[in-house]
């Protein structure tokens, strides 16, 4: 085994054989944890499940010393639907439970803050680690600066000797790793809750977030093998290796989820190796594999695309306000051709442009949202944002007064949050195996928060008289689904697309195509294409674009109504600009009518008045965006 490695794996290599799936199902032991019997799995995925694969805990560095004392079995209950206390004391609860978790503590520094806060202050003998103590007791402001100084400490490698102590670390991340897959064993309960093991893998050079959430298949028989990979002072190809390793070892199952690639300024989707060097087709096709799926939205910002990147694209603005500023300690400001390595549209196209030249797709990836909450509550919903930390949680008044970071001139501290994201998960059952192998074969989408039920289907022979049958099991027999590959038959590829409103919350407004290629010439390209909206009859374009839907959010009351927008939009669209031999990729973008952002909600509840910037952006159209569906050319495919 490689050595880096070797510390992060424990003795014992027993494999385990997975069950197949048929109509009815007995998972293993590592599939069952707390639930019994047989499992009813559907003939294909029936719906999708709703889940967060990215929550923090007081076992994460940051999140404690942000002032969270909720662990993970706090984050379980509330997540599958109990009432738990906030840290802050107020009483929390989901209207609408989650069907799966992902807890991603960061890996590094597993449960350190919490160790340092509850050590006995004489028996601490280092002088910066005494003081970092006084400052996590003395009150909510100075733990987060002992926090930062901490972090950035560890960036720099200059912690304190204590605290590199590898024998001790190991034992403590040891007892802190099988605690919590024992709870997530026991919160386990198959067709009804799937709690997930995970880790958050923090790759930070400089200060850019290269950041990935590692999602495990399997429960402790195999997952106790090992211990959660840190992530300063690696590179991400040591992570691959480590995944590798863990597969051989037990015969399971991992994954990684590269997260909130806009403030990697850059780094996130080069076109180059790591190093600066010319992307090799091996570096490629192990990103590939190692990593299915990608998160599209959370707390800090919106990935999809920036403004500059899709000038033409009139909604190419969502959750991007106060997050074009650097990476993630503010050190390095991005710059516009810094961009297209930030967001996931235009990684998209230099995936297809690196196919090219190389034969494999290093950036073939799906889209998820999370919340990358810290404070261990997974809320979504603008009207109970729970806030990114303890320090702006509901009980903080004027939480979505600030727009920067004091001192400084420049932050995103305040309004500029975004109320999370979800990831959901077309499967045939709510099990472990099924929701890790739908993100494996990438037929999962993203939302902002919003519930909508979405679903594509790609193919060559699909058309509006699908709709009368089974027009699921045509989308599965005659084609493939959103994650799904398409070889170019030489004729314009039709997508069946169906989109419901969130029964929960608003209409529809549209829903739209976006295409990414590479031309003859071999430059990458892009179109938005509006393909269904509400009231299409009285919406007709105009200049080549739809109106607007209107906006009936009541600023004074943070309210909307649904007298406008669609509870329902589907059609059978056939590529216009199709060019046989081309490669291409096509997704949905689904918008809901305008509705109050969590700063509104706040502004009704508290009494307060917005600032003019926050009151800019205190409305906003939620979205959802599918994973794509790639053509390629006969021979690639």
């Amino acid at each position: 085994m490689h050595k880096v490695l070797a510390q992060w794996f424990m003795a014992g290599s027993a494999a385990l054989a997975l069950a197949g799936c048929s109509q009815k199902a007995a998972p293993d032991e590592s599939q069952l944890g707390n639930g019994e019997g047989t499992i009813e799995l559907a003939e294909y995925p029936d719906r999708p499940y709703w889940g967060d694969t990215h929550l923090h805990t007081d076992n994460s560095v940051d999140a404690f010393g942000f002032g969270v004392r909720l662990g993970p079995e706090d984050a379980l209950k509330f997540a599958s639907g109990e009432e738990v206390t906030s840290t802050t004391g107020i009483k929390a609860k989901l209207v609408r439970p989650l069907d799966f978790l992902v807890i991603a503590d960061h890996s590094d520094g597993l449960g350190a803050t919490r160790r340092l806060y509850d050590a006995p202050r004489l028996l601490i003998r280092d002088e910066t680690l005494r003081r970092w103590h006084d400052m996590m007791h003395e009150s909510p402001e100075q733990s987060q600066q002992a926090v930062a100084e901490l972090i950035t400490a560890a960036a720099n490698g200059t912690l304190p000797e204590a605290m590199t102590d590898q024998a001790r670390n190991k034992e403590a991340t040891q007892e802190i790793w099988g605690a919590l897959l024992d709870t997530l064993d026991r919160y386990n309960r198959p067709g009804k809750f799937t709690a997930l093991a995970g880790f958050e893998y923090t790759l930070m050079p400089d200060g850019n977030n290269l950041h990935r959430v590692v999602m495990f298949r399997d429960g402790k028989d195999k997952t106790g093998k090992v211990l959660p990979f840190p992530g300063l002072n690696t590179e991400v190809q040591g992570l691959w290796d480590y995944m590798d390793s863990y597969t051989q070892v037990t015969s399971g199952q991992v994954l990684a989820i590269p997260h909130n690639s806009n403030l990697s300024n850059g780094l996130m989707f080069e076109l180059t190796m790591p190093d600066g060097g010319a992307m090799t087709a091996e570096y490629a096709r192990r990103r590939a594999a190692h990593e299915p799926v990608v998160e599209a939205t959370q707390i800090k910002g919106d990935s999809e695309t920036h403004p500059f990147l899709s000038p033409n694209d009139e909604f190419a603005g969502f959750g991007v306000k106060g997050w074009e500023l650097g990476n993630l300690p503010l050190t390095a400001r991005s710059t516009p051709d810094m961009y297209g390595g930030n967001y996931i549209r235009e990684a998209l196209k230099r995936g297809l442009s690196i196919e090219e030249r190389l034969g494999v797709n290093p950036y073939a990836f799906g889209l998820v949202g999370s919340t990358d909450s810290h404070t261990a509550l997974a809320t979504g919903d603008e009207d109970s944002f729970f806030g990114k930390h303890t320090g702006n949680e509901p009980a903080i008044k004027d939480r979505a007064l600030h727009s920067q970071n004091i001192g400084t001139g420049i932050g995103r501290f305040g309004w500029q949050y975004l109320a999370g994201g979800y990831a959901a998960a077309w499967a045939r059952g709510n099990t472990r195996a099924e929701i890790f192998d739908a993100f494996k074969r990438r037929e999962v989408y993203a939302t902002t928060g919003p519930r909508m039920v979405v679903r594509l289907f790609g193919g060559f022979d699909f058309s509006t008289t699908d709709w009368d049958g089974d027009w699921v099991k045509a989308g599965y027999t005659r084609g493939v689904p959103m994650g799904g590959e398409l070889a170019d038959s030489g004729k314009a590829p039709t997508f069946l697309i169906s989109a419901l409103k969130d029964p929960d919350g608003a209409n529809l407004d549209r829903v739209q195509v976006v295409k990414g290629w590479v031309d003859g010439s071999g430059a990458m390209q892009e179109r938005v294409y509006d393909v269904v909206w509400s009231d299409m009859d009285k919406r007709a374009r105009r200049g080549g674009k739809v109106p607007a839907v209107g906006d009936t959010v009541d600023r004074n009351t943070a309210s909307y109504t649904n007298d406008i927008g669609a509870a329902e939009l589907r059609a059978a669209w056939q590529d216009p600009d199709y060019v046989e031999g081309q490669r291409a990729y096509y997704y949905l973008r689904v918008l809901e009518i305008p509705t109050p952002r969590w700063p509104l909600y706040d502004a009704v509840r508290f009494g307060v008045k917005l600032p003019d910037d926050a009151m800019e952006d205190a409305v906003a159209q939620e979205r959802a965006y599918s994973s794509p569906i790639w053509l390629k050319p006969a021979a690639a495919k």
